[in-house]
C-alpha cells in the first residue's frame, strides 16, 4: 500500500509540473501584452518597457517560468497587475465562494445522482428507468450558462421566488472570518441572513450540479445492474432477504465503489469549472474573478487560481485512489504488480 501511495504522489507532482509549464506558456504565447492594457492606450514606448522591466517580463521566458516556479513552491504567486494585492490575498478572499459553491452543488448532485441511478437499476427496463435516463441525457446536454439563464428567467424574472445573482444582500453580509457563508450565518445564529444566504445558493448551486449528477446517475445505474448480477446478491435473494434490504445493503454498498471515484472526479471539476455558473449569477468566486483577468491579461492572477485548481484537482483524484485502493485491494496489488 506505502509503495502505491509514493507512487501516486511522484505521478501527482509530475502532473502540476505540467500544468504549471502549460499555464505559463499559454498566457506568455496567445496572451495580448499587458503593458498597454494596465497603462493604458496613451502609455509611451519608454513607459510600457520599463513597466515590463519592473514585471520581469523582458526577462527570457526560461528565467520567467523559473521565477513562477520557484515563487509558487514558497507560497508566493505574485502580485496582480491592477489591485497590486498579492495573488494569494486575491485568491484567498474569493475562494471561499467558489468551495461554497462547489461543495452545496456536488451534496446536491451526489444525493440525487444515486437516488435516481438506485431507482433507475432496480426498475431496469420501465418507464421510471426511461425517465430516469432521459433526466441524466439532458443534464449531460444541457450547457450550464444555458440552463442557469433559464433559471433565472423562470425564479427569478416570471416567478420572483429567488434572487437572480449575487451571494447575499448587502445588509445581511455575514461578519464570521471562514469566509463560508452558511458556516458564518450558523455559528453566528443569524438566521434572517442564513436563509437570505441559501436563496441565493440555490440558483448557481442547480445549475452548477446538473451535469455532475447526470454521471453520478448514469455511473450508479451501470454499477448497480453489473452488481445486482452478483453471486451474493442472489444468495441474499435465495435466503429470504427483502429485496429493500437487499439493494441497500447488498447491492449499494458494493456498486458504490466506482460511484465514489466519479463523485471524487466530479467535486474538483466544479471547484475548476464553476466560471460560467459564477459569470452568469455574478457569484463573487473565482471562477468569475479569473475570467476579468484573463481579459485583463493580468498574468499572475490566471497562473496562480490554475495552479490552485490543479492542486485542488490532483490532491482529489490522489486521495480518491488511495480510498479506492484501500476500499478494494484488488486495485492496490495490481497497481503494485504493475
Amino acid at each position: 500500500m506505502s509503495k502505491y501511495i509514493v507512487k501516486r504522489i511522484a505521478q501527482s507532482l509530475l502532473v502540476l509540473l505540467g500544468v504549471s509549464i502549460i499555464v505559463f506558456l499559454i498566457m506568455r504565447v496567445f496572451s495580448p501584452d499587458p503593458a498597454p492594457v494596465v497603462l493604458g492606450e496613451h502609455a509611451t514606448e519608454d513607459s510600457m518597457k520599463a513597466w515590463r522591466d519592473a514585471n520581469g517580463l523582458n526577462d527570457p521566458i526560461p528565467v520567467q517560468y523559473w521565477t513562477f516556479l520557484t515563487g509558487a513552491l514558497r507560497g508566493d504567486l505574485g502580485t496582480s497587475y491592477y489591485t497590486h494585492s498579492t495573488v494569494a490575498s486575491e485568491i484567498a478572499s474569493r475562494f471561499p465562494a467558489t468551495i461554497e459553491l462547489a461543495l452545496v452543488a456536488i451534496i446536491i448532485a451526489s444525493a440525487a445522482g444515486i437516488a435516481l441511478g438506485v431507482v433507475s437499476a432496480v426498475h431496469k427496463g420501465t418507464a421510471i428507468d426511461a425517465t430516469s435516463m432521459v433526466l441524466a441525457l439532458v443534464g449531460v446536454s444541457m450547457p450550464i450558462f444555458w440552463l442557469g439563464i433559464l433559471l433565472i428567467i423562470l425564479f427569478a424574472g416570471m416567478w420572483h421566488i429567488l434572487p437572480s445573482g449575487g451571494r447575499v444582500d448587502p445588509l445581511l453580509q455575514p461578519t464570521g472570518g471562514s469566509g463560508l457563508y452558511i458556516i458564518d450565518t450558523l455559528f453566528s445564529g443569524n438566521f434572517a441572513a442564513l436563509g437570505n444566504v441559501l436563496q441565493h445558493l440555490i440558483l448557481p448551486a442547480l445549475a452548477l450540479s446538473m451535469y455532475s449528477m447526470a454521471i453520478i446517475t448514469r455511473m450508479t445505474r451501470s454499477s448497480m445492474l453489473d452488481t445486482l448480477n452478483e453471486d451474493y446478491v442472489r444468495t441474499a435473494r435465495a435466503k429470504g432477504l427483502r429485496e429493500k434490504k437487499v439493494t441497500k445493503h447488498h447491492a449499494l454498498r458494493n456498486a458504490m465503489l466506482p460511484v465514489t471515484t466519479v463523485i471524487g472526479l466530479q467535486l474538483g471539476s466544479l471547484l475548476g469549472g464553476a466560471v460560467l455558473t459564477e459569470t452568469v449569477f455574478a457569484w463573487p468566486g473565482i471562477g468569475k474573478f479569473t475570467v476579468e483577468c484573463i481579459l485583463k491579461s493580468d498574468f499572475p492572477v490566471v497562473q496562480g487560481v490554475v495552479l490552485l485548481i490543479g492542486v485542488i484537482f490532483v490532491v482529489i483524484n490522489l486521495v480518491v485512489d488511495i480510498i479506492y485502493a484501500y476500499l478494494d485491494p484488488r486495485i492496490k496489488y495490481s497497481k503494485e504488480e504493475a
